[in-house]
């Protein structure tokens, strides 16, 4: 019963935005730690955000930050990927995933996270 919804994705020139939804049911955001990833083609699964389980603190990628944004809407049970200033390079399938609480902080780990979303395309091109 825990999914995890990802949307908005899209294409978008270099420079633009885009915001990414992750929709969470079966679970309240309090009880899980919540990643941003994304993939390329021929490339690993990066992580990109990460927000606590109090939602209170969040961890980016060195590429990302200043770029992106991570945030929560607890009445709605979603988290956000805010991204601004879109590079090519930020060309990728984005996921979003889930692992539960063990301390408040999280962690760019993919492996250390269990529940993951179908992924959402975000292409930046001109």
């Amino acid at each position: 019963q825990l999914q995890l919804v990802e949307s908005g994705g899209g294409l978008v020139q270099p420079g633009g935005s885009l915001r990414l939804s992750c929709a969470a049911s079966g679970f309240t955001l309090d009880d899980m730690k919540i990643g941003w990833f994304r993939q390329a083609p021929g490339k690993e699964r990066e992580g990109v955000s990460c927000l606590s389980s109090s939602g209170g603190s969040a961890n980016y990628a060195d590429s990302v930050k200043g770029r992106f944004t991570i945030s929560r809407d607890n009445a709605k049970n979603t988290v956000y990927l805010q991204m601004n200033s879109l590079k090519p390079e930020d060309t990728a399938i984005y996921y979003c995933a889930a692992v539960p609480r063990i301390t408040s902080m999280c962690v760019l780990n993919a492996v250390r996270y269990g529940y993951w979303g179908q992924g959402t395309q975000v292409t930046v091109s001109s």
